[in-house]
């Protein structure tokens, strides 16, 4: 019988939870990386409950609380370090992207010197394999004797428990490796509502810092600039919008640079990006605010009237930008997936538009907010409240019962 994605409650008192846990992460920037950010939040969150937390990473060290770099690279000599430095913890915690290791299988070894309970988060998963020699079937065989994993190597077979952060990931762990337990634990927002913001003034200030009219309607997306995040649609659909009269604005919130796109890369996709959005006739429309911290950029989605999402790939359920915008209350239109999200349904906590890459259906999209009140107060509301339950306190006392399992 197939088994449903299993979702962990406290078993037993908070007295018998692990309170010692060791964060293992790739590079730790949380400014230019999303997975750093949430590891980050979680630390924190992890400690406002009593548990003990440090953060291995590698690199450069990173100015984090309790954070600690262990070498170059996930290397022989990292491995070593983190499996001392585990001696002190109850319970070692991976989180893993392939992305966050510059794909390389370095961190799947981690559990061959490892003499603590592993977990494992998995942020990206069931599209990528660190080889590609061996056929299928085989690969279907090793996972299920838990032998290996054609993505993360060693780290999910041997994990005591592994932990999704959406129901499709869940999905494909247990279709590979029927009898581990996964546990369901969703993401937080990246930007929780900043203290004493004023709605009113926000509007007020915000337009007058971009050179907009008082009235004008002003979207806002919030995220990395990246070329996945389909801005250069929303700029077409600005401009659509602009061509019939109304006077509508977009301000996208966030920076260029990241882990996933450095340096010189950022730097011709921002050139790329600017261009489209000359060609598309909406430069006087789309501001481009760069990176900002966190009172910023709840100044800035407070002031905003809709939020839009309209990634090439289509917004999932563990897209800390969409729950970002969902708890400032932002009645929010995004892209739909590939797969259909169980938590995200049409006119349900935000409006979906049916194509990607489509300026015109962006559009499309947008008008059904901005025309309908009622639409748009019940995505604000319903938006807000889904957002509300996935709080980083939650969110610490799902991990704290998942450890406890783990042990």
């Amino acid at each position: 019988m197939r088994r449903g994605p299993t979702v962990s409650a406290s078993r037993g008192p908070a007295s018998e939870r692990p309170r010692r846990v060791l964060l293992v992460v790739g590079r730790l920037d949380p400014e230019r990386d999303g997975v750093g950010d949430y590891v980050v939040r979680l630390a924190a969150a992890l400690r406002a409950r009593g548990a003990a937390t440090a953060i291995l990473h590698v690199g450069a060290p990173a100015e984090v609380l309790g954070a600690r770099s262990v070498g170059a690279s996930w290397g022989p000599v990292a491995l070593l370090r983190a499996a001392r430095a585990a001696r002190a913890a109850d319970v070692v915690h991976v989180q893993f992207a392939p992305s966050m290791y510059r794909y390389r299988i370095g961190i799947g070894l981690l559990p061959l010197v490892l003499r603590r309970p592993l977990v494992t988060t998995l942020h990206e998963y069931g599209w990528w394999r660190f080889e590609r020699l061996l056929p299928e079937a085989l690969w279907g065989r090793l996972e299920a004797r838990r032998l290996a994993d054609r993505e993360s190597a060693l780290l999910v077979p041997r994990s005591r428990r592994v932990i999704a952060t959406n129901a499709a990931h869940a999905g494909t762990v247990r279709r590979r490796v029927p009898d581990l337990v996964v546990d369901v634990v969703p993401i937080g927002a990246n930007v929780t509502v900043a203290p004493g913001v004023d709605r009113e003034r926000a509007r007020r200030d915000v337009r007058a810092e971009l050179g907009i009219g008082a009235d004008a309607l002003l979207l806002a997306f919030f995220g990395f600039v990246h070329p996945v995040k389909g801005v250069r649609y929303l700029a077409e659909a600005v401009a659509a919008l602009a061509a019939e009269g109304r006077d509508v604005h977009a301000v996208v919130v966030g920076g260029f640079e990241s882990l996933a796109l450095p340096g010189r890369e950022a730097e011709d996709f921002e050139r790329d990006l600017r261009a489209d959005v000359t060609a598309a006739g909406a430069t006087a429309r789309l501001h481009i605010t760069g990176f900002r911290g966190p009172q910023e950029v709840s100044r800035l989605l407070a002031a905003a009237d809709v939020g839009v999402l309209p990634f090439t790939h289509g917004v999932t359920a563990k897209s800390g930008s969409l729950l970002t915008l969902l708890a400032h209350r932002l009645p929010t239109v995004v892209t739909a997936g590939d797969e259909p999200e169980p938590e995200l349904v049409d006119g349900r906590r935000v409006a979906i538009v049916p194509e990607v890459r489509s300026g015109p259906a962006l559009a499309d999209g947008l008008r059904r907010v901005l025309d309908d009140a009622g639409l748009a107060r019940r995505l604000a509301d319903e938006g807000a409240q889904w957002a509300a339950t996935r709080d980083w306190g939650a969110i610490a006392d799902r991990h704290l019962a998942v450890y406890g399992d783990a042990r």
